[in-house]
């Protein structure tokens, strides 16, 4: 089935073994774009498997975008491709015992995202999940002569190895 990219699906519709080809139309793009601080997001796709176990909904699936993003460094756009499997679990809001306790999560509890028990917000969960996919320090061409420009310097020159071979030369000098 191919579909508009789903933002709430009632849970009274999701069907164990559902398989959905959503993509982001333009208006949806431009709202994760900002929700994400990206310049554009030129695809946004994803093709997810639903399975569901009572009020437990599994989506696993491959998530595909095309994107700029700014470089730390310079600000200008740096084109990213994201092609990432992912598998998310919505389960049922537990209930609040005491505003102040603390709960432990495990290795089973990443990726999982509360529902109301009407409906789960997968479009939600999915440009979440792109915004885990983002390179954290995008990098332009230009990054490198721009650092340089402002005397910071390359990880090799900051290398404790680097600044022990600049003492030697000194002390040999």
């Amino acid at each position: 089935m191919t579909d508009r990219f789903a933002h709430r699906l009632p849970l009274d519709q999701v069907r164990d073994g559902a398989r959905l080809d959503l993509a982001a139309d333009e208006v949806e793009r431009a709202a994760v774009a900002r929700r994400l601080d990206l310049p554009a997001i030129a695809r946004f796709e994803a093709h997810v498997c639903l399975e569901r176990t009572g009020e437990m909904v599994s989506a696993t699936g491959r998530l595909v975008a095309s994107l700029d993003q700014c470089c730390v460094v310079t600000g200008e756009p740096v084109a990213a491709h994201i092609d990432e499997p992912f598998a998310l679990k919505f389960v049922p809001e537990p209930p609040v015992t005491r505003p102040d306790e603390e709960i432990e999560l495990g290795p089973d509890d990443l990726d999982v995202v509360f529902h109301d028990g009407a409906a789960i917000d997968l479009g939600s969960a999915l440009a979440d999940t792109l915004a885990l996919s983002l390179d954290p320090y995008p990098r332009s061409a230009s990054a490198a002569a721009a650092l340089k420009e402002a005397g910071v310097m390359t990880e090799e020159q900051a290398s404790p190895f680097a600044v022990l071979a600049s003492l030697k030369k000194s002390n040999e000098s």
